[in-house]
């Protein structure tokens, strides 16, 4: 009995860790992080439902106020992927604001409890730019790591509370 509980809680204390880890999978075509990351990091496919990359994907020369669109081609290569990563759970509920929008992993109640602690001015700071700029925060977010100790916030708005 001792030995479960032991492989438990070894097991509990990695939990955090992982739970700020959402690495692109290995699979992801070239494309993915050339066109996607071309102008804000490839977000991690497990963000978003399939359902959600479908709409994302099939709206690309409206997308979210950018024309994105791509050839056929690597259209398909790269939604086949996201489609395939996609993710499910709790993570993805409330990527939606409905009204016909796009979803937004930014909006899910995921990615709200985590940054709750983010003041409304750094969200417009020209430094972060928007919730979308993971990068601007998470220092290894093009790695899939977002741990809190990797976190360097531009003008400091979470040392001050």
């Amino acid at each position: 009995m001792k030995r479960i509980a032991l492989f438990a809680a070894a097991a509990f204390a990695t939990l955090p860790a992982h739970a700020d880890r959402l690495p692109i999978p290995a699979d992801a075509p070239p494309a993915f992080a050339a066109e996607c990351g071309g102008c804000h990091i490839a977000f991690p496919p497990s963000l978003l439902t399939a359902d959600d990359w479908r709409r994302v994907m099939a709206s690309l020369d409206k997308h979210y106020g950018d024309n994105a669109a791509l050839d056929d081609r690597t259209r398909r290569a790269i939604g086949d992927f996201l489609e395939r990563s996609a993710g499910s759970g709790r993570r993805t509920e409330g990527a939606n604001a409905g009204n016909g929008a796009l979803p937004r992993l930014t909006i899910s109640n995921w990615f709200r409890r985590k940054h709750d602690e983010v003041p409304a001015a750094a969200w417009k700071d020209k430094r972060i730019g928007s919730a979308a700029n993971c990068a601007a925060c998470h220092s290894r977010a093009e790695m899939g790591s977002y741990g809190e100790r990797e976190l360097r916030m531009p003008g400091g708005y979470l040392s001050e509370r």
